[in-house]
């Protein structure tokens, strides 16, 4: 059986977006048991990438990174400007990951969060075109940097394009680049897989990242999600990366708004992470 070494907390819980003040975070995260924070790029030039690497040594801390891809930034769209606001904002991702000393970034870089509509097959075929020839080029890029890519599937109501694990092998299978991987969400996969131990199976040693929440986006170990299933799938392909939960806080209301967190989800955000990580230890401690 694999052991998870790190679990790890996105500062989203918290706050939005990160800067390099958010460092003010480590800490409490320190505190709080986790090994790993996960840092969301809303803004590369909001980061100082020397500061915030001396607070995580300073804290004893890792770190991963997550990319953020709004309308901005659609490689399946017709319009090519986005195609390069995205390229360049990669870059610079790429550019903090490597400062860091992360060797991914991870997100749904394949498209615009929020694209979900009804289109033609033929449509269908033509952005999917655009996001392997595309995410193509991210992936040389990323090469530059010594990076991969985790491409994250995600569920219906946020994505039209890659919506489970097979939908995410497929992709990454076209792009046919060794370091173009995968990320798995267990908040995403509640919702559009039919099984989740056979899910992770399916992605199998593609799997370089995995986030957590509950099927409503709560603590984890309060809701419906089948965490027995989760354990085994991870146990059965060797999965040594981190688990990361992923939630927001509904005190930034951009954030809450794009997310439709629309209450509280914990009595605060720090009882969310603390409770948070003492069920995911006991989950996968083996």
């Amino acid at each position: 059986m694999s052991k998870i070494h790190q679990f790890g907390v996105s500062t989203w819980l918290w706050q939005s977006p990160f800067t390099t003040e958010s460092i003010s975070l480590f800490p409490k995260i320190k505190a709080l048991g986790y090994d790993l924070v996960e840092i969301p790029v809303e803004d590369p030039s909001l980061i100082d990438t020397k500061v915030v690497k001396q607070a995580l040594e300073d804290n004893g801390l890792l770190s991963t990174v997550c990319g953020v891809f709004g309308p901005t930034k659609d490689l399946t769209s017709d319009d090519k400007q986005l195609h390069d606001n995205c390229f360049n904002y990669v870059e610079k991702s790429f550019e903090i990951c490597a400062e860091l000393g992360v060797d991914f970034l991870a997100g749904p870089m394949y498209s615009a969060v929020g694209k979900a509509r009804m289109v033609s097959e033929e449509q269908k075929k033509a952005e999917w075109h655009l996001a392997v020839t595309n995410l193509q080029k991210v992936c040389s890029i990323a090469k530059d940097y010594g990076q991969s890519i985790a491409l994250e599937p995600l569920n219906r109501f946020e994505s039209d394009l890659v919506n489970t694990a097979e939908d995410v092998v497929r992709l990454a299978k076209d792009i046919n680049e060794p370091n173009a991987k995968i990320l798995l969400d267990g908040f995403h996969m509640t919702i559009e897989e039919k099984n989740i131990r056979e899910a992770i199976n399916i992605v199998g040693d593609k799997l370089l990242h995995v986030q957590v929440s509950e099927n409503h986006r709560g603590i984890p170990g309060t809701g419906l999600t089948p965490w027995n299933d989760f354990q085994l799938g991870l146990s059965d392909i060797g999965y040594k990366g981190a688990i990361v939960i992923e939630s927001f806080t509904p005190e930034i209301k951009e954030l809450a708004g794009a997310v439709c967190i629309w209450k509280n989800l914990a009595p605060s955000q720090d009882e969310f992470a603390s409770e948070g990580i003492k069920f995911l230890k006991e989950t996968f401690k083996n």
